[in-house]
């Protein structure tokens, strides 16, 4: 049976098992299992054990557990809403500056936390009811929250980011570096789009008070002290020198990505400990407990992803695929424009984690034979699968709002996300036009050894 026949009917029994709603660590698994069978040698199936061992024996995917306990620590008490007030203290007089002040408590959290999901949620849950009462349409507060939560996956320290390094044989120090610039580059188009639509919504409601109606949410004004503002600052410092700590400790080069993310995570349970007593075994056991069920679920995602990925190495899926692609000829712009709608289309129905694993021994080798840095590309394909997280019909960030919105409807809340998903595709193009966005500091930090 020929190479492609075998690879069209992996694809297929893959896509297959996914749509029978088979959970993704089983479903790759099993496909991966069943061409085993029909395809290898029986003497495979004794080294499957040996095989996901040896792929998930790297340093390097040991920093995810380490990354999901800081982010639980941090997620589960209230920092994130203490983040939150501190940020709309100092930004309420900006027009909008309740909108921007989500945006940034989201990339701030972020990066403190490292996941989406937990982003939304400890920031969204005072944010979303906030800016409700302060008049902002239950569209754009979602649309805000959602696409602010993205950006956990692109700021450092980014599990996405730590799969992809594994799997494209990169610097993760040079990957979580390059992160930065398109990060704060997202951030920005973010918070321009929340003072365009803020001034948009006051002016209609003004214009309606005006006419004779009643006086809008939107149009009341906010004021603090200069004390109360200060007075938000101690809860919150204390993070944000958790986080200067453990990038410093990274990019000096003191300390190791896991070791970092041990020291991180020890840190951010000694804060929460002291600043808001949560140091019990009742507080700790809930933070435990979230970080060993997310753990051992990504790491069976990633143990059966490998698996997946070895299969179809050894069947010469991966290798005829890219050379099919190397063979089509395409410009090195059309190359990856064809790539990147391919991860869009993947982020309707997969995760982050799956779509690097899967797809990376197929893309990437032609990527690096068009000549474009891989470095770079983890960026762009980071932003492209953040797109996946906020677009239908399975954007996870969609159905956290969801959940801790419940009365937003979900067609108001798809609306509302939609504009920042053009601004994630305005801010891929203009990396393609100025790669130094992302290459700059990795380049001025930790040149590389090629």
């Amino acid at each position: 049976m020929s190479t492609a026949i075998i690879g069209t009917l992996y694809a297929g029994a893959t896509l297959g098992a996914m749509l029978a709603g088979i959970p993704i660590a089983f479903a790759l698994g099993a496909v991966a299992l069943v061409f085993m069978l029909a395809f290898m040698p029986g003497a495979s199936l004794d080294t499957v054990a040996q095989n996901v061992y040896e792929e998930m024996a790297s340093i390097t995917l040991l920093s995810i557990p380490l990354f999901i306990l800081k982010g639980a620590a941090i997620g589960r008490s209230k920092a994130g809403q203490d983040l939150y007030s501190a940020m709309h203290a100092w930004m309420h007089k900006i027009p909008g500056g309740l909108g921007i002040a989500n945006v940034f408590a989201c990339a701030l959290f972020a990066a403190m936390a490292g996941s989406s999901p937990a982003t939304c949620s400890a920031i969204g849950s005072a944010g979303i009811p906030e800016m409700r009462r302060r008049g902002y349409s239950g569209g754009f507060a979602a649309g805000i929250i959602a696409a602010g939560g993205t950006l956990g996956i692109l700021l450092p320290p980014s599990i996405t980011m730590i799969l992809y390094a594994v799997a494209a044989e990169q610097s993760l120090g040079r990957l979580f570096l390059a992160g930065i610039g398109p990060g704060l580059l997202l951030v920005l188009l973010f918070a321009a789009y929340a003072a365009w639509r803020f001034r948009r919504e006051f002016a209609m409601a003004r214009a309606a008070y005006v006419t004779g109606g009643p006086e809008h949410p939107i149009l009341a004004e906010d004021r603090y002290s200069m004390a109360q503002r200060f007075s938000t600052l101690p809860r919150v410092l204390p993070f944000v020198v958790l986080l200067t700590g453990v990038m410093v400790a990274l990019y000096g080069g003191y300390a190791t990505p896991s070791e970092t993310a041990g020291l991180g995570g020890i840190l951010a349970l000694a804060l929460i400990a002291c600043i808001y007593g949560v140091w019990r075994a009742r507080d700790v056991s809930p933070i435990l407990i979230a970080t060993l069920r997310e753990s051992t679920m990504l790491m069976l995602i990633i143990g059966m992803s490998l698996l997946y990925a070895y299969v179809m190495s050894y069947l010469h899926i991966s290798q005829a695929a890219a050379a099919a692609i190397v063979a089509m000829h395409l410009s090195p712009w059309l190359l990856l424009l064809t790539i990147l709608l391919l991860v869009v289309g993947l982020g309707f129905f997969l995760p982050p984690v799956s779509i690097i694993l899967m797809t990376a021994p197929i893309i990437l080798p032609p990527l690096k034979e068009a000549g474009f840095d891989l470095v770079w590309f983890g960026v762009v394909m980071t932003i492209t699968m953040e797109m996946g997280l906020i677009h239908p019909p399975v954007g996870l960030n969609i159905f956290v709002i969801k959940n801790i919105a419940p009365d937003i409807p979900l067609s108001e809340i798809i609306w509302g996300t939609l504009p920042f998903v053009i601004l994630m595709a305005v801010a891929i193009l203009v990396l393609c036009v100025a790669p130094g966005i992302a290459l700059w500091l990795p380049d001025l930090l930790l040149p590389s050894t090629k």
